[in-house]
């Protein structure tokens, strides 16, 4: 299954024969390989996602002498997510060409550069433009989301995809509530101004995550250099449809995770203590799901698991909005956790598509004689960078989420007109689900009534 790589290609362990369609292959030899890939891919994407994400954290230790404001605050949050769904698409580009294990050693071990530069400019004096700058530096573990998924999303066979996408998106977004967990504790024993001491936490859990990664990991041949891919899947609407809906799923999920212990603390006038015990909650359930998403996905199919899932999303907005008027900690509180816990019902739902949408057209070529290997290759590859360009795209929705939040706090110190925006949205992407996957006649929809169990 291994050979000596190519002088063209960098490091060892590149697997040269890859096909998980084959029931045999994957039983002999695949699925051993393919799920030890997969978990040390859990484990450096949920450090890459702590990282990203301290920032909602470090926000909460941020006092009255940092002279920062709340609208500043949601911006500060703002930045790293923006960074990080800018720098999906060279991640997923370089999985493709430097190979999967290569790459995760490499990101995982540059989270050590934010780590870093956190751990010297974090005190009270530091300028605005400092943080926003450093912050921006965190954006690197938002990249590692989609190098991960696109290399896992090549080790799977279709059916499996669901559960494999979602353990390995569900294992990554863990990172959120983890880290929201850590810096209750810090502030719960040490008080909030020892910001540092979190940050520390994490410097030696990067260097394991990148040695683990060199040990345990493998490159998947025919993923090199196919930077082709990328153009193909960009001309393809199915692309742009699937990043729209990732927008209101993954999109909800970060946004949320991000802005979430700052609403307490601004609309509620939670001390950090408050906040950081309450915020975890939230993305710990909406992690914790997602593979469960990506599981109904597989049973029932993606659409109809996420056209319900948006409809459920804009009834707890709803119940959101309901709770501002009342000024009901309690019913926000409920409201915005089950926000969470569709946003990652959807998030698994939606990878789900994106894959079974290649591997249906593969499945069809097939049937019509065309060459096996060479099709499900093609679906692999495509998919591939579609989880991608998604991926990016649906991040953006957190930068989105926090721009909004940071508006409505400076029009009206409250986050309901920014609530109002975020139903608008959810209802529109029940009507793109309907229109384009499950209404009877999907005539623009390649694959036709196949795709009605993506």
């Amino acid at each position: 299954m291994t050979s000596a790589s190519p002088g063209r290609r960098l490091g060892g362990r590149w697997i040269e024969h890859w096909d998980p369609e084959d029931q045999g292959f994957w039983e002999r030899t695949g699925k051993a390989v393919a799920r030890r890939n997969l978990w040390q891919s859990i484990f450096s994407e949920h450090i890459g996602f702590s990282v990203w994400t301290m920032w909602s954290v470090l926000v909460l230790f941020m006092g009255p002498e940092y002279g920062i404001d709340a609208a500043q605050k949601f911006f500060l949050v703002a930045v790293p997510t923006l960074v990080g769904a800018i720098l999906r698409l060279p991640y997923t580009f370089a999985v493709a060409r430097f190979g999967g294990r290569n790459w995760t050693i490499f990101s995982a071990a540059l989270l050590v550069v934010p780590l870093l530069l956190a751990l010297i400019v974090l005190e009270p004096g530091v300028s605005y433009t400092t943080l926003l700058l450093v912050a921006a530096v965190a954006g690197v573990g938002g990249g590692n989301f989609a190098s991960s998924m696109a290399n896992i999303n090549a080790f799977f066979p279709e059916r499996s995809k669901g559960w494999a996408l979602g353990l390995n998106a569900g294992g990554g977004n863990l990172g959120v509530p983890v880290v929201q967990l850590l810096g209750l504790l810090v502030i719960a024993t040490l008080g909030a101004g020892q910001p540092r001491v979190l940050i520390a936490v994490y410097i030696p859990l990067v260097i394991v995550s990148a040695a683990l990664a060199w040990r345990r990991m493998d490159n998947i041949a025919a993923m090199s250099n196919d930077t082709g891919a990328f153009v193909e899947a960009c001309r393809d609407r199915q692309t742009w449809i699937m990043s729209f809906l990732y927008i209101g799923t993954f999109g909800s999920f970060i946004g949320y995770s991000f802005a979430f212990g700052l609403v307490l603390q601004n609309q509620f006038d939670r001390t950090p203590l408050q906040a950081a015990a309450v915020t975890f909650i939230g993305p710990l359930i909406g992690s914790l799901i997602r593979p469960y998403g990506g599981r109904l996905a597989d049973r029932f199919g993606g659409a109809r698991v996420t056209l319900w899932n948006f409809a459920g999303m804009a009834v707890a907005t709803l119940v959101i909005i309901v709770a501002s008027g009342a000024q009901s900690l309690a019913l926000f509180t409920a409201g915005f956790i089950l926000l969470f816990t569709l946003s990652g019902i959807g998030n698994g739902s939606t990878y789900k598509m994106i894959p079974a949408i290649f591997t249906g057209r593969a499945r069809a070529a097939v049937a019509e004689g065309a060459d096996r290997e060479t099709e499900f290759g093609t679906a692999r590859r495509l998919s591939g960078a579609v989880i991608g360009i998604a991926g990016a795209v649906g991040a953006l929705g957190g930068l989105f989420i926090n721009l909004a939040f940071r508006q409505s706090f400076l029009a009206v110190q409250s986050g309901t007109p920014a609530f109002w925006s975020f139903l608008v949205f959810y209802v529109v992407c029940i009507g793109v689900t309907w229109v384009v996957y499950l209404r009877p006649a999907r005539a623009s929809v390649p694959g036709g009534a196949a795709l009605a169990r993506v």
